[in-house]
């Protein structure tokens, strides 16, 4: 079976200057990785659609998506002092939100054993009511409710690997039983939140599943947290669809984080949710969230599709990682969560 790759030519149109980490260079260095890597030929690419502003309330507020569209057509402005809406950007995050979307329909409707969307700018901060975090739409939190909303599914698991706490994708679905979101992050970072004790309300208690990590943590140190906790989780749950918030910002390259992962760290994660979608003849897409280190995102993104397509890419990273925590500092956190998590799930 193949692999979908959703991107568009236009997601360079969002506009946020160039002093900004976030900024269209990063889908350019995405896409001379592909091509130097040879695995184009392991992918179908599919151009998506922008979404309307009706799939956009169905996690945002109707007031929220005209002022992002009233924004852009005046000639754009901030929505914090580090989330830049331009004159295209309304447009480019529908459309944002829209690879999303099709990530999900290649893998739940076509012969794709998964779908990878490269798209900016990101979303996983993106409020109800509010944008953040270089943030516009939440587009991964538009692409599970309109699989469940559309295509009848129940038990959705969104992996969040950004080095940043996906603060939006919690809160839209903190009362909602039919989404699990799982989160790694670096702890006492940006944006504040995701504190192991945070796992949900009502409906949705117990399918919020935090694990805040010190800086310092490596691929080692994932590993051992996916192993221990998520994956056991993932196997309880037997998800229908399993998607994948996939920022790059916790490489050890990043500028804006602390961890110390390698390229070769996000093929492993990557493999090992491969693996997961196997057991539970599961559908697996991954969607881009950060990740700013112009030199190693490529590497990082390429890594995963290795791990999607199963074929081993040209070139790669040569970079050496720093020294990453030692298992004794990460073993405590790993006890901590687990017994947190027992409550929930018998892992």
């Amino acid at each position: 079976m193949t692999v979908a790759l959703i991107t568009h030519p236009d997601y360079v149109n969002h506009l946020t200057g160039q002093a900004h980490p976030e900024r269209p260079d990063r889908m350019r260095a995405i896409a001379a990785r592909l091509e130097e890597s040879g695995l184009a030929d392991d992918l179908v690419p599919i151009t998506p659609e922008p979404v309307e502003p009706d799939d956009l309330e169905r996690v945002h507020r109707r007031e929220y998506i005209d002022h992002v569209k009233t924004l852009a057509a005046t000639g754009g402005g901030l929505l914090d002092p580090d989330t830049m809406v331009s004159s295209r950007s309304e447009e480019v995050a529908r459309l944002s939100a829209g690879g999303a979307v099709a990530a999900v329909s290649a893998v739940m409707n076509g012969p794709h054993r998964a779908a990878f969307a490269v798209i900016r700018p990101p979303g996983h901060h993106a409020l109800p009511a509010h944008g953040m975090g270089f943030c516009l739409f939440n587009n991964i939190a538009i692409a599970a409710a309109s699989a469940r909303e559309q295509l009848g599914l129940s038990r959705i698991c969104i992996v969040d690997w950004d080095v940043h706490h996906g603060n939006g994708t919690q809160e839209i679905f903190y009362r909602d039983r039919s989404v699990l979101f799982i989160s790694t992050h670096q702890e006492h970072w940006y944006p504040g939140t995701g504190a192991a004790a945070e796992i949900g309300e009502g409906e949705g208690e117990g399918f919020t599943v935090n694990i805040p990590l010190p800086a310092g943590t490596g691929d080692e140190g994932y590993r051992l947290v996916f192993e221990e906790i998520i994956l056991p989780v993932v196997d309880v749950l037997a998800p229908q669809l399993i998607l994948v918030s996939a920022g790059y910002d916790a490489h050890f390259a990043d500028p804006l984080g602390g961890m110390v992962l390698t390229a070769a760290g996000f093929r492993t994660l990557a493999r090992l949710l491969v693996a997961a979608a196997e057991r539970h003849n599961s559908h697996l897409a991954a969607v881009l969230e950060g990740g700013y280190s112009l030199s190693h995102l490529g590497h990082s993104l390429v890594a995963t599709l290795e791990a999607f397509t199963g074929r081993t890419a040209r070139g790669g990273e040569t970079d050496e990682p720093p020294e990453e925590l030692p298992y004794s500092e990460l073993t405590p956190r790993v006890r901590a969560v687990r017994k947190i998590v027992r409550d929930s799930w018998n892992i």
